[in-house]
């Protein structure tokens, strides 16, 4: 999954306007972030890639919520699969 998603470098900033990601130039510097947050999506990805749970990142990051966790998740894996 960590290749996949760093071969496609737009991966996060093709996703609906809808989604629970937001690209704001304002905010982190542009980077792909939890909508309502400062947290870069990233973080959840390399929170996984590293062996920690949801839970895990959750408790370190709580103005992210589940929905918004498994959310991203969800769209990050249809759009692999829709790019694969």
């Amino acid at each position: 999954m960590r290749v996949a998603i760093r071969d496609k470098v737009g991966l996060f900033t093709r996703m609906p306007t809808n989604t629970v990601i937001k690209v704001d130039p304002e905010i982190m510097g542009g980077e792909p972030c939890f909508v309502g947050t400062r947290v870069p999506a990233r973080t959840l990805i390399d929170y996984l890639e590293g062996g920690d749970t949801i839970d895990e990142f959750l408790e370190d990051f709580p103005t992210v919520s589940r929905k918004q966790a498994v959310a991203l998740l969800e769209e990050a894996s249809e759009l692999l699969i829709a790019h694969a």
